[in-house]
């Protein structure tokens, strides 16, 4: 089996296509995937517009897509509209190895340019072909998905056609996305409804049969695949509960006493099955997520953890089945859960501040569907600020210190004032205030407290690296401990590459570094891996009244700004990076990437979206 070397090209402008040979010093040097995709994306050129048609969206696989055990995934790989940084993003499902499948010798497409009229990008037999899609335009994702019942489909709704700035690239019908940093408004403005893969999944040699074998049951039989086949990653809100980092009422609290009527136990009762039922690590529940309202659907939804923490204990709302039909709402516009989520969070609490003339509470799901309505609509003022975002809201408005956000992103799973360490996490994210970059809470739950700060740095940064490389595979990055580089050689050998553990463990390093340089070209630099104000408190990190050691209150102290920079510092020193985070002379020569290091935009210069 001869494994992918090209990439294809297509040009919506000019309807045309082609197939080009990916170099080989970026094969060894990137893999596939993430590292890939964001090699092609610095090499396009900076101060790129990210709604101009020069903007390039890359639809990525890896060399194992649709071959390793746990959830298959693809990247949509792009310049944000929300942050102006790069983004990478990972849709699941069926349609990755269907994506793969289709590609045939290619690793990827690359979408520049954009239609006059709105089009689907129709993949099959490592071709490509731009077709009409009128009559698509204007639906949602699960309808979208149903026009094309032989394939496998990810498309854009209504919140990614109107440029909704976190719309999502949504795949088996609203169940998956590719979520967070809105590729589905790049989509959007490039008129692009669908990607459609027509053919099946490759299919796997005996070698990698075996491996497939040999590992799925390693998986299963982790912390993680045992924890994802008990609960998917719906227990999250109750972790996040108990560990006292659940973001409440727009992050005004960090426990929810709803919980358990949005948590895993109401949602083992409500669900109607599993996605994938004979698999020992079968997927997320499907529950109904109509909420009784005549006009609603009664399709059933995927909620992941995301959804009862920020549509359910972020607003306040403890009822499962009307969280679950806000995730199911979201699903289907094509928008981001935990950035409409903090957007109608911010409403609420503009609101309360008298920041906006609206009268909206905590714990009304009905107002929660208005005010989601309105955002892709885009048709009032508020509407309209807020589905660019809440940082573009609060800057239109005030209300900049409501809703933490980094890099113009909205924070999502955990609150760092219960974890510290979350919050260098959140800071460095390279995408924004991602939390799947490095969960460091997890294991602050059972490390000696207060944790090293060298300690904390190095973890972080190892744990970013270890989710890069597997993103260039793309291998799921619940696979973490079972992928170490020896393995995940092994797997690249039997797919006929010539890599090996020495030449994979700088892997995730380079990419991030990579990453590093496209963002510090772009204009961001120290001042953007900050501390959000909505979650930074006075310096020496003031007790919150009332807290004891025992039973800390439920309304959180903000952060110490200094120990925070403090703990930036030595991030900086792991990285070895200089004061400024710009990576050193020394260690761009040591992972090949000296000659990329362009001067960078100053920060001062940069044009922020909104």
């Amino acid at each position: 089996m001869d494994p992918p070397d090209r990439i294809l090209r297509v040009d919506l402008s000019t309807r045309t296509v082609a197939s080009d040979p990916v170099p080989d010093e970026w094969l060894g040097a990137y893999v596939g995937g993430k590292g890939l995709g964001a090699r092609y994306l610095y090499a396009a050129g900076g101060g790129i517009d990210p709604e101009s048609p020069a903007n390039t969206l890359a639809f990525m696989t890896g060399p194992l897509t649709g071959y390793t055990p746990g959830e298959q995934r693809y990247a949509a790989i792009t310049k944000s509209p929300l942050t102006g940084a790069f983004l990478d993003s990972y849709g699941g499902g069926a349609f990755p190895a269907r994506l793969a499948g289709s590609l045939g010798s290619h690793l990827g497409v690359l979408v520049t340019g954009a239609a006059d009229e709105p089009v689907v990008l129709s993949l099959s037999g490592g071709e490509a072909r731009v077709e009409p899609a009128d009559d698509c335009w204007g639906l949602d994702t699960a309808e979208t998905a149903d026009r094309f019942p032989a394939s496998a489909v990810a498309c854009i709704g209504p919140a990614g056609e109107r440029a909704v700035r976190y719309a999502t690239i949504a795949s088996d019908g609203g169940d998956h996305h590719a979520g967070r940093g809105g590729a589905g408004a790049v989509m959007g403005t490039k008129r692009l409804k669908a990607v459609v893969a027509r053919d099946p999944p490759p299919e796997p040699t005996e070698e990698l049969a075996a491996l497939e074998q040999r590992d799925g049951s390693a998986f299963a039989d982790s912390d993680a695949g045992r924890w994802l086949a008990a609960s998917d990653t719906l227990e999250t809100v109750d972790f996040a509960n108990e560990a006292g980092v659940l973001p409440t009422r727009g992050w005004q609290e960090r426990r929810f006493e709803g919980t358990e009527e949005i948590g895993i136990e109401r949602a083992t009762e409500r669900a109607t099955g599993r996605e994938r039922a004979d698999d020992p690590v079968p997927g997320g529940f499907r529950v109904p997520s109509g909420d009784g309202d005549e006009t609603d659907e009664a399709a059933d939804t995927v909620p992941r953890g995301a959804t009862p923490i920020v549509l359910g204990a972020g607003l306040g709302i403890d009822d499962f089945d009307a969280v679950a039909a806000l995730g199911g709402l979201c699903d289907r516009l094509g928008m981001d859960v935990i950035s409409a989520g903090n957007a109608v969070a911010w409403a609420v609490r503009a609101g309360d501040e008298g920041v906006i003339d609206r009268d909206i509470s905590f714990g009304d799901g009905k107002a929660a569907r208005s005010v989601i309505a309105e955002i892709t609509a885009r048709e009032t003022p508020l509407g309209d600020a807020l589905a660019d975002g809440v940082a573009a809201a609060a800057e239109r408005f005030g209300g900049t210190d409501l809703i933490p956000t980094v890099k113009r992103m909205a924070l999502s799973s955990y609150d760092p004032r219960g974890a510290a360490s979350m919050a260098l996490a959140y800071a460095t994210s390279d995408r924004g205030g991602c939390h799947r970059r490095a969960r460091p809470v997890e294991g602050d739950t059972t490390a000696p407290r207060p944790r090293d700060p060298d300690d904390v740095a190095a973890a972080v940064a190892a744990e970013q690296d270890r989710r890069a490389a597997l993103w260039c595979l793309i291998a799921d990055d619940f696979l973490d401990g079972v992928f170490d580089p020896s393995v995940a050689a092994e797997w690249l050998r039997a797919r006929g590459y010539d890599h090996d553990a020495t030449s994979l463990s700088g892997l995730g390093e380079r990419v991030w570094t990579l990453v590093r340089l496209y963002n510090l070209r772009e204009g961001f630099g120290r001042d953007d891996d900050a501390l959000p104000a909505a979650i930074a408190g006075a310096p020496g990190g003031e007790e919150a009244p009332g807290s004891t050691a025992d039973e800390p209150t439920n309304r959180p102290p903000g952060l110490d700004p200094e120990a925070f920079e403090n703990l930036l510092d030595r991030y900086y020193a792991v990285r070895e990076w200089d004061a400024a985070g710009r990576p050193t002379d020394d260690l761009l020569e040591r992972l090949g990437l000296a000659g990329l290091a362009d001067d960078p935009i100053s920060p001062n210069e940069r044009t922020d979206p909104g």
